[in-house]
C-alpha cells in the first residue's frame, strides 16, 4: 500500500475530509514525522491553492492535548464523562461480547450503527462497516439529516443529482445562491463568481433568511422569510410566462408538463408571492426579468431552505427555473444542487448489501433517534456511533441525551475526542485522523476524485474505521475474505463501476500516479436524463403517484406552536456543523455563539444589541448574546453554528449554547429528510 509515513520530511499531497462540497487539495507540511502546516494545492484545477480556516488550522485539531490517545471504559455516570484506560483488546471483547448477548436475547435488531460523514472518505464512511453491520443484521441507518428532501425533490425534475460543471460558472452572466452561505461552505464556487463577475460583470444575487458572509459580498440580497422559498421561484415563473421570457424552443424538445405550468403559476402573481415572502412586489419582478434577460445565468441550490417541512418541494420548484429559460444549453448556464451521481461508485462492491440475510430489517430515520431511543419497540438496546456526534448535532437534542443516558443502553463510540456523545458511551475508542489513512474523496460539487494516502503514524493508539471492523469481525467469527481485504483492494472494487461511464479511465493504480482525476462529464443537453420521460419533468406523473402535486407548490410549513419568531440555527464560518467547536484555534477565530435578531423586534422586546437572552419553546431553551440589526426580517431569528458543551458538565452553563435543544425532529415532506429551520421560539432579556 502506498505510503508516505516513512518519509519524515516533506511537503506532501492530501484531501481535505471534512462534509463540503469544495473538497480541496492540500499539501502537508512535514517535518521529523510531524504536519506542521496545512495549505492547498496549486495544482488543484478547481480549488487552486485557496483552502478555509478550518482546514488551514487542521494541525491544531490532530495534535489537540483533548484527542483520544487509548481505548477508554465508563466508570461514572452517562454523562458525566468519567473513563478508566482498557486495551484494544478487552475493548473489543467487551463490545462483542454484549452484541452475542442481545443477538441471542433480543436479535441483531436490536443493534444500531449511528454515522454521518465526519470524514467523507468512501472507506471512512460507508466501507467495511457497511459490510460488517450488514453481516451482523442490526438495524438499518436511513442517514437523511443532511439533504435527502432535496434529493428527493430534485431527482423528480432532472432524475438525479446532475449538474453544471462548476469551472463552467466562470461564464456565467448572473449567479443567484439560493439559501447558501457559500462564502463559509462552499468558498471556491463564490470565488469563481467573483472572477466571473471581473472578468464578465457578472452579477451576484444571494436570497437568504440572513445577511451573512456571502449575503454582504453580493450585488444584491434579497431577504426572505423562512420557508417561503418556493412561493418567490413560482412568483419569477409567474413574471418569466406573462411576459414571455421563457425559451419556447427549449420547453418543447427538453420538457414535459410547460403548458401545464404556464396556467398553474398564474395564480402566484408578484402580490400573493410578496404576502407570503415578504419579497416587496416590485423585487420580484425585477428578480425575474434580471434571470429572464440575462444569460448564462446559474442558481447554486443551497441545503438552507430544504431543511424545512417543504424542503423537498423548494427544490423541485427552483430546479425548474433554468429549464424556463433554456439555461441548461449555455455553458455556464444552468444550476447545480448536487453532482454526486458523476463520481458515483459501486456501493453493492463496496457495501455488500447482500450480506443482510433478512431484507424486511428495520430501517430507522436518523432524525428521529431522540424518539428511536426512547419509545421505539423492540427496543435499541445498543448503539455504535462513528463519524457523527448526535447529542448535538441531532435535533430535539433534549430527548436524544435522554435517551443516550438510557442504563440499559450499550453505546459504543469511535472518535478523535471525547465529544457530547461519547461522554454517555460504555466503551470509547480513538480514531485516525484522514491523513493516517488511505481512501478516496468523491466531491458532490466539483468533478473530481482524489486518493488519500497516509501521510503521517496513526496518533497513539487511534485505529481508522477499517482496522476497528476488521477487528470486530475477526472477533464475531466472521470468516468471509472479504472482511480482510487492504484499503487497495477495496477501493479498486468502488471504482469498478459498470452503471457509471464518467468513472472510465480511473482506478486506484491511476490515482496513486495521478492524485486525482476528472471524471469525463459531458454536457447534460443536448441528451436524455434518467427521467421516466427523459426530459426535464415540471409536471410529473412520477410525483402524482407518490402521492404529491405534479406541479411545484408553494405548501405552508406545519404549525410549529405560537411562539413569535421563526428560528433559523444556520451554519458558522470556522466551524463544520460540531467539528471544530471543540478545538481552541477554531473557536477563538469564532469568539461566541450569537442570536441574531431584527432591531423592530428587539425595541419590542426591551432587547438591546450584546443581551444575553433566553431562546426557549416547548422543545428546550438556551441562552445566547443577541446581535441587533437589520440581517435578518422581523420575525425571523437566526444563529450560526453548533457549539460544543462546556468541558465541565456539571456547570449551569454546560450546555446553554446548544441550539438543537429548540428543533423540531418532525420529518420534511420527502426523502425523510430533516426539518431543522421549521421551529419557532420565543426571545426575553434575562
Amino acid at each position: 500500500m502506498a505510503s508516505f509515513i516513512e518519509e519524515r520530511d516533506g511537503v506532501f499531497h492530501a484531501v481535505c475530509p471534512l462534509d463540503c462540497p469544495d473538497q480541496c487539495g492540500l499539501l502537508l507540511h512535514k517535518e521529523n514525522g510531524k504536519i506542521i502546516k496545512v495549505e492547498g494545492d496549486p495544482q488543484h484545477p478547481v480549488t487552486q491553492g485557496h483552502i478555509c480556516n478550518k482546514v488551514r488550522n487542521m494541525t491544531e485539531r490532530i495534535y489537540d492535548n483533548n484527542r483520544l490517545k487509548y481505548p477508554l471504559r465508563r466508570i461514572g455516570k452517562k454523562g458525566e464523562g468519567q473513563f478508566e484506560r482498557i486495551s484494544w483488546t478487552e475493548a473489543i471483547q467487551t463490545i462483542t461480547s454484549r452484541w452475542k448477548e442481545l443477538i441471542d436475547s433480543d436479535g441483531p435488531e436490536s443493534i444500531l450503527p449511528y454515522s454521518f460523514y465526519g470524514n467523507m472518505g468512501r472507506l471512512s464512511a460507508e466501507g467495511l462497516d457497511r459490510r460488517f453491520f450488514h453481516r451482523l443484521g442490526a438495524s438499518r441507518l436511513d442517514q437523511t439529516i443532511c439533504s435527502a428532501a432535496g434529493s428527493v425533490g430534485y431527482k423528480y425534475i432532472m432524475g438525479g443529482s446532475i449538474g453544471i460543471d462548476p469551472e463552467d460558472t466562470i461564464h456565467s452572466k448572473l449567479f443567484i445562491f439560493w439559501g447558501i452561505n457559500a462564502a463559509s461552505t462552499n468558498m471556491h464556487q463564490v470565488a469563481l463568481a467573483q472572477k466571473a463577475r471581473k472578468q464578465n460583470g457578472a452579477k451576484i444575487i444571494v436570497i437568504d433568511v440572513h445577511k451573512n458572509q456571502t449575503g454582504r459580498l453580493a450585488d444584491w440580497f434579497i431577504p426572505i422569510l423562512p420557508g417561503t422559498d418556493s412561493a418567490l421561484a413560482l412568483g419569477m415563473m409567474h413574471v418569466l410566462f406573462a411576459e414571455n421570457l421563457v425559451n419556447q424552443d427549449f420547453l418543447q424538445k427538453y420538457t414535459v408538463g410547460h403548458e401545464e405550468l404556464r396556467e398553474h403559476v398564474i395564480q402566484y402573481d408578484p402580490i400573493t408571492v410578496s404576502a407570503i415572502t415578504g419579497v416587496p412586489v416590485d423585487d420580484i419582478y425585477r428578480l425575474a426579468r434580471m434571470y429572464g434577460e440575462t444569460s448564462p445565468s446559474f442558481i447554486r441550490i443551497g441545503n438552507g431552505p430544504q431543511h424545512h417541512d417543504n424542503g423537498g418541494m423548494f427544490v423541485r420548484t427552483v430546479a425548474c427555473l433554468p429549464a424556463l429559460t433554456g439555461q441548461w444549453l449555455l455553458k455556464g448556464g444552468g444550476a447545480i444542487k448536487g453532482n454526486s451521481a458523476y463520481l458515483a461508485t459501486n456501493t453493492a462492491h463496496l457495501q455488500r448489501p447482500d450480506l443482510l440475510k433478512n431484507k424486511q430489517t428495520r430501517v430507522i430515520n436518523m432524525n428521529v433517534l431522540g424518539d428511536t431511543l426512547l419509545s421505539l419497540y423492540p427496543p435499541v438496546k445498543s448503539l455504535f456511533v462513528y463519524g457523527a456526534n448526535p447529542a448535538v448535532v441531532a435535533p430535539e437534542a433534549n430527548k436524544v441525551r435522554k435517551g443516550l443516558g438510557r442504563e440499559d443502553l450499550f453505546t459504543v463510540v469511535h472518535d478523535l475526542f471525547l465529544t457530547e456523545t461519547a461522554k454517555y458511551a460504555d466503551i470509547v475508542l480513538p480514531a485516525t485522523s484522514s491523513f493516517e489513512n488511505t481512501d478516496i474523496y468523491t466531491s458532490y460539487w466539483h468533478h473530481y476524485i482524489q486518493l488519500q494516502q497516509p501521510v503521517i503514524e496513526p496518533f497513539t493508539e487511534s485505529k481508522s474505521n477499517v482496522d476497528v471492523f476488521r477487528l470486530l469481525a475477526k472477533e464475531m467469527s466472521f470468516t468471509e475474505p472479504l472482511f480482510q481485504e487492504t484499503e487497495a483492494e477495496m477501493i479498486s472494487q468502488a471504482l469498478d463501476n459498470p452503471h457509471n461511464p464518467y468513472l472510465e479511465g480511473i482506478s486506484y493504480e491511476s490515482l496513486v500516479e495521478q492524485r486525482f482525476m476528472k471524471a469525463k462529464v459531458k454536457p447534460i443537453f443536448p441528451g436524455t436524463l434518467p427521467t421516466p420521460s427523459g426530459k426535464i419533468e415540471l409536471f410529473s406523473e412520477k410525483m402524482k403517484e407518490d402521492g404529491y402535486p405534479p406541479l411545484p407548490t408553494y405548501v405552508p410549513l406545519v404549525n410549529d406552536g405560537d411562539h413569535p419568531y421563526q428560528f433559523v440555527p444556520g451554519p458558522n464560518h470556522n466551524f463544520l456543523n460540531s467539528t471544530f467547536s471543540n478545538n481552541h484555534k477554531h473557536l477563538t477565530l469564532e469568539k461566541e455563539p450569537k442570536l441574531f435578531m431584527n432591531y423592530q423586534d428587539a425595541l419590542k422586546a426591551g432587547i438591546k444589541d450584546g443581551d444575553k437572552v433566553r431562546i426557549w419553546n416547548h422543545r428546550g431553551e438556551c441562552e445566547l448574546k443577541v446581535s441587533v440589526g437589520e440581517q435578518v426580517l422581523p420575525g425571523v431569528v437566526v444563529t450560526q453554528g453548533l457549539w460544543a458543551d462546556s468541558a465541565d458538565p456539571s456547570h449551569p452553563q454546560a450546555a446553554k449554547q446548544l441550539v438543537n435543544v429548540l428543533t423540531p425532529d418532525r420529518i420534511a415532506d420527502m426523502g425523510g429528510g430533516a426539518t431543522f429551520f421549521s421551529g419557532r421560539v420565543s426571545v426575553e432579556k434575562i
